[in-house]
This record gives C-alpha cells, sequence and structure tokens, in this order.
C-alpha cells in the first residue's frame, strides 16, 4: 500500500511539472461564485421578465418640414410620456443627439485629427431649440451637451404619472452624420437620409433609473417604446419614404404609382413604381409646389425618414408566417441601378425579412424599405439606410444585416448604448444562417476556419466584449462588436448546445423580452434555463475576459507497446479558455475514429487522458481536426509518430 501510495505521488508530481506551462486553472474557469449579477422583482433568476417587471413610455406626434435648400429641418414634437415605474419623477432626461455633430460637442472634441466613421470635423450643427413645455407651461429645462433635463415643478407620479411635452426645434443636416444620417449628392438631386431628427426621451429603468451616456458616435441607442405619428412636408418633386405606414398614398404618388403601389403589395417579385426613365420626367409627381407625407409606426422605439426628388421606386410583397403581408420598398438614385445593383434590393429586403420572421419572430411592422444614399449601413425601425454604390453579395450582405436589426434592438429592445454585441453580434450570428438560406446551397453550411479566424480574435490590442462601444478601440469595433459575438453564439449552437437546444431557448428568450429592455444577464439566463446547461464558463471566457484557446495532443501510448492493444491518448489544454474536444485517431490503413468529449473534462485539470482500441499503428492523430474552435496554435494540434515526422 505504501509502494502505490508513493507511486500516485510520484505520478501527481511528475503531472504537475509536465502541465507547468499550461496557464489553465480549471477553479477560474469553472468558479461557482462568478457574478451573474442580481435579481429582482422585475428580472427572474430564469431571465425572463418577473412579476414586477415594468417600462416606461412615450408617444410622439411629430410634424417637420424639409428645406432641400438649406438643407434645414423645421417643426414640432410632442411627446406623451407615461411614468410606469415604482418611483417618482422630479425630473426628465431627453436624448439630443443632432448635438453631437458639433465641433464644441463632446463627440467633436472626442474626435481625432483625421476624423473617422463616428467622428465630426468642421461641422457646426446641433438643434436649435425654439421653446419648450410641459402640460402646455414653459419648461424649466437645461441642455448639458446631447441631453436635456426638465426640471418638474412636481415630481411626475409612480405607476400612473403622465407628461406631455412639446418642443420647437430646428437643425440644419449634416452631410454624414457618424455614417448614421447625412446627405449624398446625385446627378438627379440629394438623398436625404434622415435620423435622430427629434428630441427623445432617455430610458428610465430598474437598471440604471435615467440611462443617460452621452452620444458619441459609435454606442448607439437606447429607447422607450410607442406609437409615432409623424409628417414630412418637402418639395412636390421628393418621395418620401419612411417607418412604418404611409397614410395618404393617394395624396403624395400619381393615379398610376398608386395603382403599381397596390400591385406591388400582391407581388412575389418586384413591381418598379418609378422607374429610371421617370426620374427627370416631372409628370411622374403631382403637379404642387410642396406635399405632406403622413405616416405611423405603432410599438416602435424609433422612426427615421429619407427624401429625395431622385429616387426610383420598387417594391414586391412580403409573406409572413401568421398569413399576414408586409411590403419590401426600395428607393435609389440611377447611378444604383441595375441588375447587379439596386435593382435587386427589394428581393433581398423580402428574402431576409421572410428567413428571420420563419425562424426567429415575425416582423411587426406593414413595410420594410431599404434606402441608397451616403450612409455605408444603420438600422431604424422598418427602415434602413445602405451605400448607394453596394452591388451583389456586398448589397445582399448589407441588407441582411441592416434588417437583421430589426429583431435586434428593434424588436429585442437591448441597450446599444452600452452593449454593443447585443444588437451588432446577435445580428452577425443570425446573418450566417439567412444568407446561407438565401444562396440555395452555395454557402449552405458555410465552414469557417477558426484557427484562422483566432489569430485576429486574439490578437494582442483586443478589448473585452462586455465594454462600452466608445470605449472599444475603433480598429477593435469590428472584431470585439460584431465578429467574436456572433462567432461565440455560433460555436454555441453548433458545437456546444446543439441547433435544437440552443434555438429553443434562444426563441423563448426573444418572445419573453420582445419590446422591453434584457441585459445580458438575462439573455445569459435565458439561455442556460432554456437549454438545460450551467454556461458560466463559457459566458465569462468569450464575453468578459481577454482569454485563448489552445488545445493540443500531448502524447500517444501503445498499451504494452503494442498497437494490437490499443493506445491511450493525453489531450492538452494550455490557455485559459476551454471548449469541448473532439479529436480523430487516423490508423496506417487510413481508417479514421473521432471521439467527442464535453468541456467538463476540463474540470479534472489540463489533461485528459483516454483509451481507444487499435489493431494497427496509428498515423496522426489530432485535436478539432475541422477548426471548428478558435485555437491559436494549429501546430501542436496534430500528433504523429517519429516515421511519419521524418519523412
Amino acid at each position: 500500500m505504501f509502494k502505490k501510495l508513493v507511486f500516485i505521488g510520484l505520478t501527481a508530481l511528475i503531472s504537475t511539472a509536465a502541465n507547468a506551462q499550461s496557464k489553465y486553472s480549471a477553479y477560474e474557469l469553472f468558479h461557482p461564485l462568478w457574478n451573474y449579477g442580481p435579481v429582482s422583482p422585475a428580472r427572474s433568476a430564469a431571465g425572463v421578465p418577473g412579476p414586477g417587471y415594468w417600462q416606461n413610455s412615450a408617444d410622439y406626434k411629430i410634424a417637420v418640414s424639409l428645406d432641400d435648400v438649406a438643407n434645414k429641418i423645421t417643426g414640432d414634437v410632442e411627446i406623451t410620456y407615461k411614468n410606469n415605474s415604482p418611483d417618482k419623477l422630479p425630473f426628465l432626461w431627453l436624448q439630443l443627439d443632432q448635438n453631437s455633430f458639433n465641433t464644441q460637442s463632446r463627440g467633436g472634441k472626442t474626435t481625432p485629427i483625421n476624423g473617422g466613421r463616428f467622428g465630426n470635423l468642421a461641422f457646426e450643427g446641433g438643434y436649435k431649440i425654439e421653446s419648450v413645455t410641459i402640460d402646455g407651461k414653459p419648461a424649466n429645462f437645461i441642455v448639458e451637451d446631447t441631453r436635456m433635463q426638465i426640471r418638474l415643478a412636481a415630481p411626475l407620479a409612480e405607476k400612473v404619472g403622465t407628461a406631455k411635452i412639446k418642443i420647437a426645434y430646428s437643425f440644419t443636416s449634416p452631410e454624414n452624420a457618424s455614417d448614421r444620417m447625412g446627405i449624398q449628392k446625385t446627378k438627379n438631386g440629394a438623398i436625404y437620409t434622415v435620423a435622430q431628427w427629434f428630441p427623445r426621451v432617455c430610458v428610465y429603468d430598474d437598471i440604471e433609473g435615467w440611462n443617460v451616456l452621452p452620444y458619441l458616435g459609435a454606442g448607439e441607442f437606447y429607447l422607450e417604446y410607442g406609437n409615432f405619428e409623424y409628417s414630412i412636408n418637402a418639395p412636390a418633386s421628393h418621395i418620401v419614404v419612411g417607418s412604418g405606414e404611409l397614410l395618404n398614398p393617394t395624396e403624395v404618388y400619381t393615379a398610376d404609382q398608386v395603382k403599381k403601389w397596390a400591385a406591388a403589395a400582391n407581388s412575389e417579385t418586384t413591381v418598379v413604381i418609378r422607374s429610371a426613365a421617370e426620374v427627370t420626367d416631372p409628370s411622374s409627381r403631382p403637379a404642387k409646389d410642396r406635399l405632406t407625407w403622413k405616416f405611423k409606426c405603432n410599438n416602435a422605439r424609433d422612426v427615421a425618414f429619407a427624401s429625395s426628388k431622385a429616387f426610383i421606386l420598387d417594391a414586391c410583397r412580403i409573406n409572413l408566417p401568421s398569413g399576414k403581408k408586409s411590403l419590401a420598398v426600395s428607393v435609389y438614385p440611377v447611378e444604383s441601378d441595375g441588375k447587379d445593383a439596386w435593382a435587386r434590393s427589394s428581393e433581398y429586403v423580402k428574402a431576409s425579412i421572410e428567413h428571420y420572421s420563419n425562424w426567429l419572430y415575425e416582423y411587426t411592422y406593414p413595410v420594410a424599405t431599404n434606402v441608397a444614399g451616403v450612409v455605408s449601413g444603420m438600422e431604424y425601425p422598418g427602415i434602413i439606410f445602405c451605400g448607394y454604390q453596394d452591388k451583389t453579395a456586398s448589397l445582399w450582405g448589407v441588407t441582411d444585416h441592416e434588417f437583421g436589426h430589426n429583431w435586434f434592438p428593434m424588436i429585442v429592445g437591448n441597450n446599444e448604448r452600452k452593449f454593443a454585441w447585443m444588437d451588432e453580434g446577435f445580428n452577425t450570428f443570425i446573418n450566417f444562417y439567412s444568407t446561407d438560406a438565401f444562396n440555395k446551397g452555395e454557402y449552405k453550411n458555410r465552414k469557417f476556419d477558426m484557427h484562422t479566424i483566432a489569430k485576429s480574435m486574439f490578437r494582442d490590442n483586443a478589448d473585452p466584449i462586455m465594454s462600452i462601444p466608445d470605449v472599444i478601440q475603433t480598429r477593435n469595433l469590428g472584431m470585439e462588436a460584431y465578429g467574436k459575438p456572433g462567432f461565440g453564439l455560433r460555436i454555441l449552437r453548433e458545437h456546444i448546445l446543439g441547433a435544437d437546444r440552443f434555438d429553443y431557448a434562444f426563441k423563448n428568450y426573444i418572445n419573453k423580452w420582445a419590446f422591453k429592455h434584457p441585459t445580458p444577464m438575462d439573455f445569459f439566463r435565458a439561455m442556460e434555463d432554456g437549454a438545460g446547461e450551467d454556461l458560466g464558463w463559457f459566458w465569462r471566457a468569450w464575453f468578459y475576459e481577454l482569454w485563448r484557446l489552445d488545445q493540443s495532443v500531448k502524447d500517444v501510448d501503445y498499451v504494452e507497446q503494442d498497437p494490437a492493444k490499443g493506445a491511450v491518448i493525453t489531450i492538452e489544454n494550455l490557455d485559459k479558455m476551454a471548449m469541448p474536444a473532439v479529436v480523430e485517431v487516423e490508423l496506417t490503413s487510413g481508417e479514421k475514429e473521432r471521439f467527442t468529449f464535453p468541456v467538463e473534462i476540463w474540470q479534472r485539470g489540463a489533461t485528459w487522458t483516454f483509451r481507444t482500441s487499435t489493431k494497427l499503428p496509428i498515423k496522426a492523430v489530432v485535436i478539432d481536426p475541422d477548426h471548428s474552435f478558435p485555437d491559436m496554435d494549429s501546430k501542436n494540434n496534430t500528433w504523429k509518430p517519429l516515421s511519419v515526422r521524418s519523412r
């Protein structure tokens, strides 16, 4: 017995010495006290809204006029704000995002000297506030950068308090406002893509109270839901499109266009409502000086619009799983026309929305509009802005991505200002599958070499995914907000949970949080409960830390040095992240066998040893043979005997 204990002790010491180079710690990765954050009556430990969940609401009535000579928007907004919270509110906060487009704003002063996508150089824009009233009386308010505080004479009552805010304002549109809105000049006129065009109420929630991060450009939006009625007065030569439903088509289109609009609503293929040839034909627009376009968009968090006399207009029907119909609409200039370009846009819109509606949650707006303009890609409820020079695969990709955002964050209303990955990462993830479906097999079950991707994913200057977007360095935003979370969710679906369990939990999360405000912790909990899996190790390693993955084949020994009696194989986890292990054993005959191990083998330590039955010598042992996991060092993934290695 003493000899046996000594042998076990020596074996442990040898094993410890052999593993000295490993950075891995099972105690760190699988720590049971890793923090998921608190729960409350508003948010269940199951990751769903609790019995005490509440959120405030804001309904908007907006009327503005577009001056296409001065590039100016002038009008007013009336906001009906309801306090459903358990707190009295002595003041209200509103977002004034246009104020960022000014060299003296925080956004302007934090713009590098060479500009950048989200920067502001040499433009002095922002809101001109003419008046602010609350419940019909002049309001006591201050403006601080991109926020307005209204100080109430008496607190807004909890649970039932309602305030009516009215603001008269104007602003001049920048040509490119942080790639969110702007003006594209074309040979037949300017295209105005207009967003962040009215003061909007900040979110007051059960997590932070008032959410008042300033708008700097990279972090997007966090908004309350409500109903919108809005009107755009524009030159009659313009066509205007916007979020939601156009209420007065017979007043703003010609009789011929009204007929084609109705035909498009029942057509599986694209119907051209205003052709390239008609763009320069005055008879393609009503013979008036100006027209007012009226829209409504219900249960939305925002609205946007576009206006131009240069628009070609086409549309087709979208079929939704409930039997309801929606309308795919595209507007673009003659520079964008062509069979390999924007002439296919409505087809792309239709395919994207039908795919996500059937897989995740039914699209909720009566119209889905794609606008060609100066913005390279930006999403708003029911409408997106894409680059007017996009073609073929590029146009499909940006259209599909931006309309994917109608699920995240338009339906599932997460906080984009703070967690970019909860819209961009989710969206990148679902885009993988819509692109496979659209290409009808050409990209079906695309294989991504995660070993190659790991090099950029785990680079030295990376930022954690769980960083505020404005803190993530601009060069890192593509990977940290889009790529890494998107690939992480794909790995979780395809290699950890499986499609059935993942999709069941994911769709339950979407249904429970539709038109509500989830946090990352709600998502983590909902996925664990729905899939029946403890995933704390995955969330921590992938989203919070900058840990890396490095799996290897450490050693192979034949039993009693005889291949006919089998072999003992040892694999190792060398870095701080862990994943399930797939090991392929190839014999000299060419026969192959695979072994799949759950992530829990790494709870036992940095190495795992298993036995395989062999009758012939082993030609090679490979861990992660399909490159499914982001392994940093492919060289140590393969073991070969010396006789093979020396050839």
